[in-house]
């Protein structure tokens, strides 16, 4: 759709080009006298444009980050009226019984069910900067068996991360505190390993391997104890870039919760996570769970991004309307300044429709170069990381690290409004250019 739109004001513009008669050097002089007016003008269009760039780049990079975070063929089975898995609560007994159902996958005799406890940690910043937020909320998600749900999820792990042990601990090497012998292993998505690593003391840069986030060995303060990274998940493009994993009986005891709050159930294929959807949602009985297809879950996660889109598409509108009165006023100007040369064109023998047409390419000029400008600027940001909350509805919710995303099709977008502001800023103007009569303007 946006690419024919972008077809259609391009011919437009082309056919405006084709049918003009009035020298395009007569509107680039013009242009160039008045360089400082048009200027300003021009730089008006590069700031709305560039803003609207940014704007839905971020809300693409959510879109895409729920969009990769499920698999069709997994279940997510919450506790029964659960919206999120921070409110869900399923008992030791349930999760037990509910992987034992038919329809799962099963390796060996062990079934592709990770079951799954997460929290959210209040985490104090040892490094913040003056004005700025002392604290973060930090995803846990404590886990059996790590590698087991690393397959029942699709994700692998970086090359040279191991996953925690089975008591999930290791000793320090050169702990001097007692109390920080004991060192809490965690496999970190990519996103939240760059979050954690912007905390370390810069004085240390030189013994960091790598600098952009925490890798393998590193430590990190959490919970009142002391992490260490055993693991980076290949992770980029989800959900779980955001997430730390650690072990499930440890974190319940750090952080006061001892139930699983989601079970995610691998089954052949897309229909078949479908019907054991059905199954868990009107045959199961032994006790009153919410079950949904993996990509159905994230999917509503991404109700977020419409709250994004009202608040982008007012705030354009607001901005839109605000740049067309800038081509309008500056149109003007030029009218006004300019209307002995009007007479004199129209006693050369040129149309009213002529005069139309090179007054609204004049201020089509000024908006291209405008929102071109704007659109490169804007698409700078393209991968930059930025932290947002997608949730279901309320009482649940993330706190997901993205990666702006700035396609083609946000770039068409940009295009179409800076035409769109180009034609209605200079449609008025150049009506009035067109109606000023021959000797009356020569007067």
């Amino acid at each position: 759709m946006v690419l024919k739109l972008v077809i259609a004001a391009t011919a437009l513009v082309m056919m405006l080009l084709a049918v003009t008669k009035v020298p395009l050097r007569y509107n680039a002089r013009n242009v160039a006298v008045r360089w400082k007016t048009t200027a300003m003008t021009a730089l008006a269009f590069t700031v709305v444009i560039g803003l609207l760039t940014v704007m839905l780049g971020f809300v693409n990079g959510m879109y895409q980050l729920t969009l990769h975070s499920g698999q069709p063929g997994n279940v997510i089975v919450l506790s029964d009226r659960a919206t999120d898995e921070v409110v869900s609560n399923l008992l030791p007994t349930d999760v037990g019984d509910l992987e034992r159902q038919p329809g799962i996958l099963r390796d060996g005799d062990r079934p592709m069910a990770s079951r799954e406890t997460y929290f959210v940690v209040n985490q104090p910043l040892r490094n913040a900067r003056a004005g700025r937020p002392g604290r973060r909320f930090v995803q846990v998600r404590g886990l059996d068996d790590p590698e087991l749900s690393a397959r029942v999820h699709g994700l692998e792990m970086l090359p040279g991360g191991q996953w925690f042990s089975s008591a999930g601990v290791r000793e320090a090497a050169d702990a001097g505190d007692p109390r920080q012998r004991e060192l809490v292993e965690a496999v970190l998505g990519e996103g939240v390993a760059g979050e954690l690593g912007r905390d370390r003391d810069p004085a240390t840069a030189a013994s960091w391997r790598r600098p952009d986030r925490l890798d393998v060995g590193d430590t990190f303060p959490l919970g009142g104890r002391t992490w260490v990274v055993a693991g980076v998940l290949n992770s980029g493009g989800s959900t779980f870039n955001s997430e730390v994993w650690a072990k499930r009986s440890l974190m319940g005891g750090m952080f006061g919760k001892d139930t699983y709050t989601s079970l995610v159930c691998r089954t052949a294929d897309a229909e078949s996570a479908r019907k054991l959807k059905e199954f868990f949602t009107t045959q199961y009985r032994k006790s009153s769970v919410l079950a949904q297809v993996e990509t159905d879950y994230y999917e509503s996660l991404s109700n977020t991004n419409k709250q994004f889109l009202y608040a982008i598409a007012f705030v354009t509108a607001v901005m839109a309307i605000g740049g067309a009165f800038g081509v309008m006023n500056t149109m003007f100007a030029a009218i006004s300044q300019r209307i002995r040369d009007i007479g004199v064109l129209r006693l050369l023998g040129y149309r009213r429709r002529q005069i139309l047409v090179s007054f609204l390419l004049e201020s089509l000029i000024i908006a291209l170069v405008g929102g071109l400008a704007g659109c490169a600027l804007g698409y700078l940001a393209n991968g930059l990381s930025a932290t947002s909350i997608v949730n279901a509805g309320p009482g649940g919710g993330k706190s997901v690290v993205l990666r702006l995303i700035i396609d083609a099709r946000i770039l068409g977008v940009g295009f179409l409004l800076a035409i769109a502001m180009g034609l209605l800023g200079g449609l008025i103007p150049s009506l009035s250019a067109m109606r000023l009569k021959p000797l009356e303007s020569l007067r």
